[in-house]
């Protein structure tokens, strides 16, 4: 392990020393590539290492993140120019994680668990909310002071709906690393997660209606809900009509890297037609999976797309563990404050309750289900729940201590799930699920397709 270590030591410090240096006017392009460099080789060492320690790979690009951001290195910029280009680069790697995770999804089996997991994305929803907002109206904590004309209840919403989120790609990130992710637990979990970012969306609509003061409707919450699972039934039936036509004559092509090409975009066509319909683009890089998981070409299609996301996906966890304020933990700190953190330890335990409760929702009859895995796995916050505190933070119905409050929630949900969810199978004495067989006629037909 020395002997490892030492050889890792240049390895980390050369991109590191030189990210550092000073960037001068604008963004260079050089300064870009190597904080882009020291994202990829730290999440990548700091996975190796949580591997060897018997961890899932994603929990050491979170520390690497960590590591990386403007609280301890300050490698990764928290705003700026840079800062969005690499937030657009996150937001790659998740929509290819989720493809991913929709490629390997069998979309009978998620109908088969969808009433099990639109019941537990219902409860998992509806318990950490109703938690958090009666603890906040019933305790009041003291700290800090929101803007005048804000009511303690209009607070104790926008923290209850921070409670509500779950951000499915730490999960399923965590599920693929385990080699859990046909599990009959994972399809639940992933299936709710898809609905909670259906309900995340009403939510959020809500919560931006109060912010701005606008009288909210039934007919508008309706509607938000309507068009989040509309599209992606819309988007599952009508892909599932053209894509094996599209692939098919896609196949044929002699191009050099054109099934590639094709999924990646056909999966950022429909995450951006979800987005411009008003979901997330999540649901529609997770319905373009679906879709593909079909046509004949998918075990290519699934070779082709794999490398790629492993460059993508790893910035995404860096990006969120470089948004972890260390300081907030480190007594003497200018950020440093007990209550906060008293306040934040509160909010944790009532987010992984209002979570862990909803696994226990389903699973009682024939087919049992391990229910703790199911609710740990819904537990991750991740970027979902600072969307909803930031917009109470901007719109100043929270204050900088309850909005820490709530990231130290978000941090700590996101950081105790995936070696909680180790322990759990681990515990379960489960063996890892084996890698799925190739179909004969897929098989026979790779080493033609290797240049496409």
């Amino acid at each position: 392990m020395k002997r490892w270590s030492k050889r890792l030591i240049p390895l980390m410090a050369l991109p590191i020393f030189l990210a550092a240096a000073p960037a001068g006017e604008g963004i260079g392009i050089e300064h870009f590539f190597l904080v882009l460099i020291s994202m990829l080789v730290f999440g990548k060492i700091f996975g190796e290492v949580a591997e060897r320690i018997g961890q899932p790979a994603v929990l050491g690009e979170l520390v690497a993140g960590v590591v990386l951001g403007s609280s301890v290195l300050g490698i990764i910029p928290a705003d700026g120019s840079m800062h969005e280009m690499i937030k657009l680069l996150a937001e790659i790697g998740v929509a290819l994680l989720l493809f991913e995770i929709g490629l390997e999804t069998d979309l009978k089996e998620m109908f088969r668990v969808g009433p099990s997991a639109s019941l537990v994305a219902v409860v998992g929803v509806a318990a950490p909310f109703l938690l958090g907002f009666a603890y906040w109206i019933a305790v009041k904590p003291a700290i800090g002071v929101h803007a005048e004309g804000i009511s303690d209840t209009m607070v104790a919403i926008f923290v209850g709906a921070t409670l509500t989120a779950t951000s499915v790609g730490i999960t399923a990130r965590v599920l693929t690393d385990l080699k859990r992710i046909h599990t009959p637990e994972a399809r639940v979990v992933i299936g709710a997660a898809v609905v909670d970012d259906v309900l995340g969306l009403v939510i959020l609509a809500i919560v931006s209606g109060l912010a701005a003061g606008t009288a909210l409707t039934i007919f508008g919450i309706a509607k938000t809900f309507a068009v989040a699972v509309g599209f992606l039934v819309a988007a599952v039936i009508i892909g599932n009509i053209i894509a094996p036509k599209l692939f098919g004559f896609i196949d044929r092509m002699r191009v050099r890297g054109v099934l590639l090409v094709s999924a990646v975009s056909f999966a950022l066509l429909i995450a951006a037609l979800a987005g411009l319909a008003g979901s997330a683009l999540i649901i529609g890089s997770f319905a373009a999976g679906l879709v593909l998981s079909s046509t004949n070409q998918f075990d290519l299609i699934v070779e082709k797309v794999e490398p790629v996301a492993d460059i993508f996906t790893p910035i995404f966890f860096v990006s969120i563990g470089a948004g972890v304020d260390v300081s907030l933990f480190i007594p003497g700190s200018e950020s440093f404050n007990p209550s906060v953190l008293l306040v934040g330890g509160i909010l944790v335990v009532i987010a992984v309750i209002g979570k862990v409760v909803s696994g226990f929702s389903v699973g009682w009859g024939k087919n049992k289900l391990n229910h703790l895995a199911i609710g740990v796995g819904m537990v991750p916050r991740g970027e979902v729940g600072l969307i909803f505190a930031e917009i109470g933070r901007t719109r100043g119905i929270l204050s900088s201590e309850v909005f820490s409050a709530i990231l130290i929630m978000v941090m700590m949900t996101t950081f105790i799930a995936p070696p909680l969810l180790k322990a759990i199978f681990k515990r379960a004495g489960e063996a890892p699920e084996p890698a799925p067989a190739l179909e004969p006629a897929a098989a026979g037909g790779m080493e033609a397709a290797n240049t496409r």
